[in-house]
């Protein structure tokens, strides 16, 4: 199959403003890419890439006074298959984890696991250690966290999670990453597009979104606490620690966000013809 997607952000800013994105599809579906996602801009303008700490492609740009949009779009293959079960992975022991992997140990901006460690033991001691026991945090997660954008705070924490039972798919994963972590399980925050497809209605209003990967069995495997069902057509954009890692967009001065859209669904028709 082949899926579609994109974004508009429309902004206005009383001066010229620096900003980062990260919006481009991560380099591992580049392989599959039918059509690139190229930023545009509205007035066109100068566009610098690099590569961030954690090899997410981001943008460099300063964005003009007064109103101004970004936009994308772009079509890549998929094997229509939802991600597979490997309930046969295993877990790692601390010392025989690989040393890329150890960072996604540690507590970060949005997961401290300095809080969370005795609650993540107490609920998840007596879980077989591996597959199983990253499929009961996602379980508990997606039993005791209340979605809904009323409950969005892009200050909220694992901790504050975990304590209000309220929140987006950003808190789900958060949550979720902070107590694998604390089961010294690698666990690392991702995002990017999900759309509804094999889903049935009614679907919720589209926007990227955030789940996670953990280190098991010599593999990273997906995992998704807010669905908690393998889905069809993930299309990564970055990975980090946490969410403060692979913002969107990092806008360095006053500005005013006046739209946002994100769309992402299945082509069912030739794109040529």
């Amino acid at each position: 199959m082949q899926i579609r997607f994109g974004y508009e952000m429309r902004y206005t800013l009383p001066q010229p403003t620096p900003m980062i994105l990260m919006l481009n599809v991560h380099y591992s579906r580049a392989p599959d890419m039918v059509r690139p996602d190229y930023l545009t801009t509205s007035p066109s303008i100068r566009v610098r890439g690099y590569r961030d700490s954690f090899g997410n492609w981001c943008s460099r740009i300063v964005a003009p006074q007064g109103r101004f949009r970004l936009a994308g779009f772009g079509l890549v293959n998929d094997s229509g298959l939802p991600e597979p079960a490997v309930p046969q992975a295993q877990q790692h022991a601390v010392d025989d984890l690989p040393e890329e992997t150890l960072l996604f140990l540690l507590g970060s901006r949005y997961c401290e696991t300095d809080r969370l460690g005795e609650a993540a033991w107490d609920l998840f001691a007596n879980t077989a250690p591996g597959w199983a026991r990253v499929e009961a945090v996602c379980d508990f997660v997606h039993g005791n966290v209340s979605f809904g954008y009323e409950h969005a705070d892009r200050t909220k924490t694992a901790w504050q999670v975990f304590n209000d039972g309220g929140g987006v798919c950003r808190d789900y994963a958060h949550l979720a990453i902070t107590l694998c972590r604390c089961l010294n399980i690698p666990a690392r925050y991702c995002t990017g597009y999900l759309g509804d497809m094999g889903t049935p209605p009614p679907w919720g209003v589209m926007d990227f979104a955030a789940w996670f990967e953990v280190y098991l069995g010599g593999n990273w495997h997906t995992f998704d606490a807010r669905n908690n069902i393998p889905r069809i057509g993930r299309v990564l954009i970055a990975r980090g620690r946490d969410a403060s890692d692979v913002a969107i967009a990092t806008t360095f001065g006053p500005n005013t966000l006046e739209s946002f859209k994100v769309w992402t669904d299945e082509l069912l028709t030739d794109p040529v013809h």
